[in-house]
């Protein structure tokens, strides 16, 4: 399988789909829920420094939460800060096996599971030699020496697989985008709030020194007012149509499929491809979208809501068993407070921030703007960010993939063991990745939709709110 590749201090009353609690009755509530428990994982280890933040939801509740994770499976106890992980890691072809080396600096990786005997045997090889392989993550999950479990699996799978981790009683760090529709997004947040697991989403911009520190001036106002964003997330390959033939004797094709529909196997729908097709994915809009706009939105202060409204120009294929993610797209996402994003596939990949007081472009390469060049003389120092309350100050400042991916884990590490709420925790990723999710659907309907944020429907239009879910193969689902 292959995967990709707090808010403010002060008090507010905040909302999101699945609770209506001001902070002050959320820090009741989660007081009373630390007395219940806080398990955390370990066990021994095998290599490889790391680093930042991971997302838990026992509040699945807007604006972020304070305090401890409560665990209704484990006596409440609190690990040492020198306890190692036991890792389960699912899913490594190509994204699975960089999280899962990132992660061998805080543990072991004891079991791998790949329904591609090929990759999780090359997997074994390159963690030790001594994990135990799996074909089947559920066998995987009934293993009570694993800890944390790892999800760099398609798209598709990653809500029902990080569920499933869940309810086992593992801590779990599973790929971006998190969801493959709304409604699954819908259907995992109390599940995560249930169980009381951390749950860490593979959003290593968060953890990107250069989008950080974007997302930090915008939110300290050095733009002044934000009136439009511009997001550039790059073209969808086209291809199709193409032929089925016989799945490889190493490859559980089914097991591959999931919970999408049973269809011929098809080389271009498998492993990284599997991103132009939405049974599995979204293209560039889930990809780096997922990336791009969940930056854009924890900028503007919109990461527990979204946008009211969605315009799309796009141009969909039409063949058959291919590529059927949008050939060309642009689209307007409009914000209540009158905010305007525009997803764009052409132009220098990154985030333009354009506000009342100077524009700022910041990519995975540069930061540069207005505040940027000012901050010489009125400089925003660490110790002064206010969108993540839970900051390891003395680790290092890091920027680019795989060093963003250190502090992602190592801030998933710091939460596991303090059962606090990780950086890219599934309350604003759920948001994030909705946003996504709508603007594919604008772009498949070929009209503007309306979107209701607090109630998380579209109105006023059947076919498009239909799009918001999709059946789940039998035995896949989550119940």
């Amino acid at each position: 399988m292959n995967g990709e590749p707090h808010e403010s201090r002060t008090k507010r009353s905040n909302t999101d789909s699945n609770a209506n609690m001001t902070v002050e009755s959320r820090r009741g509530f989660l007081r009373s829920g630390g007395r219940l428990a806080i398990g955390a994982a370990v066990g021994r280890s095998l290599g490889t420094a790391l680093g930042t933040a991971l997302g838990s939801a026992v509040g699945a509740i807007r604006g972020g939460y304070h305090g401890s994770v409560a665990s209704a499976q484990e006596p409440a106890r609190v690990k040492s800060p020198n306890a190692r992980w036991r890792i389960g890691a699912i899913g490594l072809r190509y994204q699975g096996s960089v999280i899962t080396r990132e992660a061998t600096a805080f543990g072991d990786v004891v079991a791998v599971c790949d329904v591609d005997r090929h990759v999780r045997e090359q997997a074994r090889a390159s963690f030790g030699s001594v994990a135990t392989l799996f074909e089947d993550y559920r066998d995987m999950l009934g293993r009570k020496d694993i800890d944390v479990v790892l999800i760099g699996a398609p798209d598709h799978w990653h809500v029902k697989m990080a569920a499933d981790a869940c309810r086992a009683g593992k801590d779990v760090y599973v790929e971006k985008p998190l969801t493959l529709t709304v409604e699954e997004g819908r259907q995992l947040l109390p599940i995560v709030r249930e169980t009381g697991r951390v749950v860490q989403v593979g959003t290593w911009q968060r953890s990107d020194q250069r989008f950080r520190q974007a997302a930090e001036l915008v939110r300290d106002g050095r733009l002044g007012k934000i009136r439009k964003v511009q997001v550039v997330l790059g073209k969808n390959p086209q291809g199709g149509p193409f032929e089925t033939a016989p799945a490889p004797k190493h490859l559980n094709w089914e097991k591959w499929l999931g919970p999408a529909p049973l269809v011929p196997y098809t080389p271009e729908r498998c492993h990284y491809t599997f991103r132009s097709w939405y049974e599995y994915a979204g293209g560039e809009i889930t990809d780096t979208g997922a990336h791009h706009l969940d930056i854009a939105q924890w900028a503007i202060g919109q990461q527990h809501s979204g946008p009211v409204r969605f315009e799309p120009v796009a141009t969909m294929p039409q063949v058959l068993n291919g590529y059927n993610v949008p050939i060309s797209y642009r689209v307007t996402l409009r914000y209540a407070d009158g905010v305007e994003i525009e997803l764009l596939e052409e132009g220098r990949s990154g985030i333009l921030f354009e506000g009342d007081k100077g524009r700022m472009f910041v990519s995975r390469g540069a930061i540069t703007g207005t505040p940027v060049d000012e901050l010489a003389r009125n400089p925003l120092p660490r110790d002064a960010y206010r969108l993540y309350e839970h900051d390891e100050l003395r680790r290092p400042e890091l920027s680019g993939k795989i060093d963003a991916i250190k502090n992602h884990m190592a801030n998933f590490h710091d939460c596991t063991l303090s059962r606090k709420t990780p950086i890219s925790d599934v309350v604003s990723q759920h948001r994030s990745a909705s946003a996504c999710h709508l603007a594919n659907i604008a772009c498949r309907v070929g009209r503007p939709i309306q979107w209701d944020p607090q109630a998380e429907r579209i109105l006023g239009d059947d076919e498009a709110a239909a799009l918001l879910s999709r059946v789940p193969r039998e035995g896949y689902g989550l119940a």
